[in-house]
């Protein structure tokens, strides 16, 4: 039962997010933004409802339990769901899920951003390791974990350059990491 309504809390979060995302999207298309990334967009979201179905699957199939030390690992999730939430409401209209510039804009460089250059990233990286220990599903924390890797290299890179060649990112985040303080 409580891995039936963490589970859902999670995929509705994810609609919400879907429903923001396109609604910024739609906005800024409309100021001349141009989208990037198209190829390797697919599969970040394969990536993501794999990652759900393998979650939901080895803890069903298998019958797993909520962990011993879940009081620590769902905090440490809602410390991820707080991060994410401070990433996405400081980037405003300009928060996606795809690579989507709006030449010349002014980087923006407040909430997380002041810390780290890719806050929603460490986010979903942290996700994909709590989640699944969060109910001892360890092989979908371990395969996803070093799937996210991979996607998020051709991700991260794409996006800083395309952000490097049309804004003021260089000069903007010269001295920030990109996942850590």
């Amino acid at each position: 039962m409580v891995f039936f309504v963490f589970f859902a809390f999670v995929v509705l979060q994810r609609i919400v997010e879907l429903v923001i995302a396109k609604r910024n999207e739609t906005r800024m298309k409309e100021k001349g933004a141009i989208e990037f990334g198209e190829g390797h967009y697919k599969y970040i979201v394969l990536l993501h409802i794999s990652f759900l179905l393998s979650a939901a699957g080895e803890v069903l199939f298998f019958h797993k339990n909520i962990s011993p030390l879940w009081p620590i690992l769902l905090l440490a999730f809602t410390g991820t769901q707080l991060l994410r939430v401070w990433a996405i409401s400081s980037l405003g209209p300009y928060w996606n899920t795809k690579i989507i510039v709006l030449p010349e804009a002014e980087i923006i460089k407040k909430g997380p951003y002041r810390f780290i250059r890719h806050p929603n990233y460490t986010v979903v990286i942290l996700e994909i390791l709590l989640i699944p220990l969060l109910f001892q599903a360890y092989f979908t924390a371990m395969l996803f974990s070093v799937l996210n890797i991979f996607v998020l290299h051709i991700r991260i890179q794409e996006e800083e350059r395309v952000l490097a060649a049309m804004t003021n990112y260089e000069k903007a985040f010269a001295k920030i990491s990109r996942f850590t303080p």
